[in-house]
């Protein structure tokens, strides 16, 4: 399959669903990943694509995040401070310990085994939730009570705290030991990567306000950073852990904070980066699917999601105690919190990797890893192929019903004229 080809059946397809799926309503994503899933099982997606298929999704994401972070108000963010803080860690590790719990039951599968397909499901996906924020964002939605706020901190954080659950479980899986310094790396990952973008965003804000740039060419310039804050990432992993999605999104939120006109102008450009940007990302996320995995647990698998995000709908309803938000709001971030994608792609087949790998070098207990990482991969698939969707439908169709419009409500308090 020629690379060219790919490219054209993937961004023409993707330019016809976005337009049939936006004629009926739905999230385009569900068109993508759909798309996406067929043209890798027809092989019509060369393989130097799927070869760099993780950097590509890496790169969409930072647009995404960008784009997000340069919508987000400072002070937005502080009015949400507790519940944010709760709910990036929350919902998570209740649910992954729902997980751990409950797959015992379901499947053959260990304890160590169980609790690393909980820290597979427990990350809420940034793909599917920032994009639908930000929509929000821009149409003022929600945003008086700081809901799209508070939805786009505390999954940005989410991800890294299941992240370094996976990694120490796979830890235990290689036979080696798992010490503090394994769990030290989520407030590492966290702290550090809010410094750094914290910093970098102040040296923009003085680098913009004394040299002249085409707005476009400060996009280039805050998307190249954000790559380089990806290697940085990388490279960094061998010592102590750095959350280069969380240093992107605070260096575009200092950018906002201290320059909210030529954020604004800025997050205008970044809209038409993103349409491709989350073409891609969902396209790729499809066809890196491994779909003959879905049909050996289909059944199981939907049971223990039920389970799972039952779980974890009530831990967060529980982190929203004590807030201003009403019960369809909360009911709208119960919602946001259901969406699996990127992470679940990205990690859900490393067990059945690392069984692969034992089993060729001949080593011991290596059949037994391999199967578990077979249950591992198919509930991850499935749960993608559900709860996207679900996801993604269920936060398109129901904001307008449950979330006030702030923008609506502020245009009849200041205009004085009375109602005919």
């Amino acid at each position: 399959m020629s690379l060219f080809l790919s490219l054209f059946l993937m961004m023409a397809g993707g330019a016809i669903l976005y337009v049939l799926f936006e004629h009926f309503h739905l999230p385009a994503l569900i068109g993508y990943l759909l798309f996406g899933i067929l043209l890798g099982w027809l092989g019509l997606i060369d393989d130097s694509i799927l070869a760099i298929s993780s950097q590509i999704r890496k790169i969409a994401l930072i647009i995404i995040l960008s784009k997000a972070g340069l919508s987000l108000n400072l002070s937005d963010l502080k009015k949400v401070g507790r519940p944010a803080i709760l709910m990036s860690f929350v919902p998570a590790c209740i649910e992954m310990c729902a997980v751990g719990i409950f797959a015992l039951l379901l499947f053959p599968l260990s304890y160590t085994d169980s609790f690393l397909l909980g820290s597979v499901l427990g990350a809420v996906s940034p793909a599917v939730v920032v994009p639908a924020m930000s929509k929000l964002l821009d149409e003022k939605r929600g945003t008086k009570k700081g809901i799209p706020q508070l939805i786009i901190a505390g999954s940005s954080i989410d991800d890294i705290v299941m992240i370094v659950f996976y990694q120490a479980f796979m830890t235990i899986e290689k036979g080696e030991k798992v010490s503090y310094l394994t769990f030290l790396n989520i407030p590492l990952s966290i702290f550090s990567g809010i410094a750094v973008g914290v910093g970098i965003g102040f040296l923009l804000v003085l680098l913009f306000a004394h040299i002249s740039l085409r707005d476009s060419l400060k996009l280039i310039l805050i998307f190249g950073i954000g790559f380089g804050l990806t290697a940085l990432e990388d490279f960094l992993a061998r010592w102590f852990g750095f959350s280069s999605l969380l240093a992107i999104i605070s260096l575009c939120i200092v950018i906002k904070a201290k320059a909210e006109e030529r954020a604004v102008r800025l997050a205008k450009r970044g809209n038409q980066m993103w349409v491709l940007a989350e073409m891609f990302l969902f396209l790729l996320v499809g066809a890196s699917l491994r779909m003959e995995y879905t049909s050996r647990y289909f059944f199981l698998s939907i049971a223990l999601l039920t389970i799972s995000l039952s779980f974890r709908s009530l831990a967060v309803a529980s982190c929203l105690v004590r807030t201003n938000l009403n019960f369809k709001e909360r009911t709208f971030v119960v919602f946001s919190y259901f969406p699996k994608a990127t992470v679940q792609a990205a990690i859900g087949g490393g067990l059945l990797d690392l069984g692969n790998q034992m089993l060729a070098q001949k080593l011991p207990n290596a059949e037994p890893i391999v199967q578990s990482g077979i249950i591992v991969l198919s509930v991850s698939v499935v749960s993608i192929l559900l709860t996207a969707p679900l996801g993604a439908i269920l936060l398109r169709l129901t904001a307008p019903h449950l979330l006030s419009d702030d923008a609506k409500e502020t245009l009849e308090k200041n205009d004085p004229s009375p109602n005919p």
